[in-house]
């Protein structure tokens, strides 16, 4: 027998929920209970045809009640359709979720027309490249992505620098920027917890760099491994190995890391500007790294040694100077003695550099003329510095070194990626990935 009782307290609680979520949006969403409450399923369209997630019907702005929603001021770009959003402007959407580590599926395709979609998430994390999906044509693409907080224990956090504390890096939430002619029929977000996490610890040429021109290689290599790993990028840009210990992130990544798991270290930029007794290459540099790696080991994780990336500096005979000193030298002893893997990227990206020349080179590094970006009246000229183009070289480039060391990872790069060879290096005038439309003109802390 139905419990009268008990159901009419049920369908009132429900349309409390709906009363109280009309009250919060300008428009109305209809709710639909969904069956795995570990995920959030959204669907997009002004015609429901679905029996779970979250139909949205509106082109609704991200707000902290409903916990998602368009953002970064983007709602006016989104057109809702039948059974999608479209856009060709840069459109990002945000849903509110914890620490952890989510694969994401998302479903696309357009009954009207062709379309070409490029996913970014968080700041600028590469995940779908440049997808071509004809019209009538429905793709499903399964990506993982990490978030996370300052936030250690009750008592401990990771130290953000100002410019970090408004990035998407840190935030409370999950942020996907669409760009392209797009259409999305659906997104899922579900938590993964036996994901094989990539952890990375390093400078400006590593970090998810989060505005245009300024991008590095962590936040490229996304793209290119398969579903079973995620990258957590700890890097931080203007960071040497004792202020990135400093900061608690260290500390961070060894509460969170386990077993299988991996650590890249690259460091040595900013290594080189500590002076003083007892610093240099072969004093704290080299001490510091032996820290790292065996920091990773006691926690059953593999540490990766990473040399650092060269600088954009020429010799009048067409070589490249060795800016770096013997801090490259000093992480290969310090591989060597721990019996750690090592990727030569100073060697890799020599190559590289050369090979392109110097003029041709200047193209992989944020070097343009005044008023090439908005609020940009002076021009860029940095040899450290990748723009999108170069970081997905430099990104390449580690891949080519994961290919050649002994780590089961190198099993889980995507199959259709292509070798690498740094003497046959692509160029500019084949990249095509859509800008973002958030600029800074300020370089990035460190050299």
């Amino acid at each position: 027998m139905i419990n009268v009782k008990t159901s009419l307290c049920a369908i009132f609680c429900f349309a409390l929920q709906l009363n109280l979520l009309a009250l919060n949006n300008s428009s109305y969403e209809k709710i639909i209970p969904q069956k795995n409450i570990d995920s959030k399923l959204f669907y997009f369209g002004n015609t429901l045809k679905n029996t779970k997630g979250i139909s949205i019907n509106t082109a609704l702005t991200y707000n902290t009640t409903t916990g998602y929603g368009f953002d970064m001021n983007s709602a006016s770009n989104a057109t809702i359709n039948s059974n999608t959003f479209s856009t060709v402007k840069p459109t990002y959407f945000s849903v509110k979720i914890p620490e952890g580590n989510y694969q994401i599926e998302v479903v696309m395709g357009s009954s009207e027309k062709q379309t070409n979609v490029t996913i970014k998430a968080e700041s600028r994390r590469l995940m779908l490249n440049q997808l071509s999906i004809q019209k009538g044509k429905t793709i499903t693409k399964i990506f993982n992505v990490n978030i996370r907080t300052p936030k250690i224990d009750d008592t401990q956090n990771v130290s953000l620098k100002d410019r970090e504390k408004d990035i998407l890096n840190w935030d409370d939430k999950l942020t996907l920027e669409f760009l392209g002619d797009v259409a999305i029929q659906s997104i899922k977000i579900t938590p993964k917890d036996n994901l094989t996490v990539v952890y990375l610890a390093g400078d400006s040429t590593v970090t998810d760099q989060d505005v245009e021109p300024w991008a590095s290689w962590g936040q490229f290599i996304t793209n290119y491994f398969d579903n079973s790993v995620v990258v957590a990028n700890y890097a931080v840009s203007g960071s040497a190995l004792s202020s990135f210990k400093g900061g608690n992130r260290l500390k961070k990544i060894l509460s969170l890391i386990k077993k299988g798991d991996y650590l890249f270290v690259e460091f040595g930029h900013n290594d080189e500007k500590i002076k003083g007794e007892g610093n240099g290459a072969w004093g704290s540099y080299s001490t510091l790294l032996a820290e790292f790696v065996q920091s990773a080991k006691d926690k059953g994780a593999i540490p990766v040694l990473v040399t650092p990336t060269q600088r954009r500096a020429f010799n009048e005979n067409g070589t490249l100077k060795e800016t770096h000193g013997d801090f490259p030298a000093a992480m290969r002893t310090v591989a060597e003695k721990n019996n750690v893997a090592l990727i030569d990227i100073t060697k890799i990206t020599t190559e590289l550099y050369e090979t392109w020349g110097d003029e041709p080179s200047r193209k992989a590094f944020v070097q343009y003329p005044a008023n090439t970006f908005p609020g940009q009246v002076k021009a860029l000229e940095d040899n450290t510095h990748f723009n999108s183009f170069g970081a997905n070289e430099i990104a390449l480039c580690v891949l080519k070194g994961i290919r050649e060391i002994d780590i089961p990872l190198k099993k889980q790069i995507q199959k259709e990626v292509p070798y690498y060879n740094p003497k046959k290096p692509n160029y500019i005038s084949n990249w095509t990935l859509p800008l973002s439309n958030r600029f800074e003109i300020t370089k990035p802390d460190g050299n």
